[in-house]
């Protein structure tokens, strides 16, 4: 007994040297921040073109109509917001060289942007360094705010994490479509649709008769669907983007594949029905940060009216979480004489009135707020409903 514990004791004192050897160093610990002059600079570093750009072009519309917004009525403490736009054309190396750029060259005061996972990441190094916050309006992945080194002082997001999509679906299509048994078919080259395929494998109380996945790039899934064909099952649970999904749909439902399709939030662009074709996006489901075809609030209700008369079409979730992150910017920045004043305020922010709902920033930078189950119909949005995670299917 005694041996047992001195052994332990032995191996605890170890385990606890080993890591306090071999934790990594703090990348902020050098940070200096930038200090906010005549101007409120605000560094834009979206996907404005390459694979993914109708995130970015949508994001960087609500972004550029609530700085005029913003600006009109006055500005920050009295000072406009001046944005420096970079375009990292859907490429991960791009987006951390256009972090340096607006961080170090161009002393911007916060970033907006990347929209996808995978660029944020790359782009948050910089920002950690050197002390100018990072606010995603999309980016998903879990690790994006908090690693195993803790909360990443600099990084912050407008939308709900992976983790958090994958419980949505697994909750929605048990309780509330009544699917027990369903297939997973996602995206093995994402992180993103890894991470929500993860969570969903977890929490789904369901039964799942066959995972399969697929690639970013790939046009032909004919050889997993036929296999899916013949399987008894629900619904069909597939984590990706819609550049990928969109294809899937169309293809299930020209082979006759008739059950419901959910998906995360990388459905919501115009360009998945365009790809699926219309009149195949029946039963398609997909979460969301924000929708039209809620109750919306007067705030949301002048912000579509006003994106409507600039933009000639309605806003989809990710021009409102890009505007609703201006907000939060503008927000942090008052009486901020720092860059790294703004970081901190967005730490504490607090019942934040956006146009995607009321939020309030936790302790791991992630906003607490509620999602949304949209369902398509003829390649719009039909009906939409809040989702609140019980933690029982």
């Amino acid at each position: 007994m005694h041996k047992r514990i001195a052994l332990t004791a032995l191996t605890f004192l170890a385990s606890i040297a080993l890591a306090a050897c071999s934790k990594s160093p703090d990348v902020t610990a050098n940070a200096t921040g930038t200090t906010i002059g005549d101007t409120l600079k605000i560094g834009v570093n979206l996907e404005l073109t390459g694979a993914v750009a109708a995130y970015g072009i949508a994001e960087n519309n609500g972004i550029k109509l609530a700085v005029e917004e913003i600006n009109e009525a006055g500005g920050v403490d009295g000072k406009q917001i001046e944005l420096i736009t970079k375009d990292n054309k859907s490429e991960n190396a791009e987006a951390s060289t256009a972090a340096t750029n607006l961080a170090i060259q161009s002393q911007v005061n916060a970033m907006i942007g990347p929209a996808t996972s995978g660029a944020v990441s790359a782009a948050s190094l910089n920002a950690q360094k050197t002390g100018v916050p990072l606010l995603t309006p999309s980016g998903t992945q879990d690790d994006l705010t908090v690693d195993s080194d803790g909360v990443k002082k600099y990084i912050f997001r407008t939308t709900f994490q992976d983790s958090f999509q994958g419980q949505v679906l697994a909750q929605y299509a048990y309780s509330n479509l009544n699917a027990k048994k369903v297939v997973l078919y996602y995206d093995n080259s994402s992180d993103y649709a890894k991470g929500i395929a993860e969570e969903f494998q977890e929490k789904y109380q369901g039964e799942i008769v066959a995972t399969a996945t697929f690639a970013s790039g790939d046009k032909d899934f004919q050889s997993a669907l036929t296999k899916f064909k013949n399987l008894d099952y629900d619904a069909i649970i597939m984590p990706g983007y819609y550049t990928e999904t969109g294809i899937i749909t169309k293809q299930a439902r020209d082979m006759g594949i008739e059950v419901p399709i959910l998906g995360p939030d990388g459905f919501n662009d115009d360009s998945f029905a365009d790809l699926a074709g219309t009149a195949n996006t029946h039963d398609v489901y997909y979460v969301s940060g924000y929708s039209t075809k809620t109750a919306l609030s007067d705030k949301a209700t002048e912000f579509i009216a006003a994106y409507k008369e600039k933009y000639g079409s309605e806003p989809n979730m990710f021009a409102a979480l890009a505007y609703d992150s201006v907000y939060m910017i503008a927000q942090a920045a008052e009486g901020a004489e720092t860059s790294i004043d703004i970081a901190d305020n967005l730490a504490n922010l607090t019942d934040f009135e956006g146009v995607t709902g009321t939020m309030t920033i936790d302790e791991n930078h992630n906003p607490i707020k509620t999602a949304l189950m949209v369902k398509m119909k003829d390649g719009v949005e039909d009906s939409a409903e809040a989702v609140e995670i019980t933690g029982d299917n």
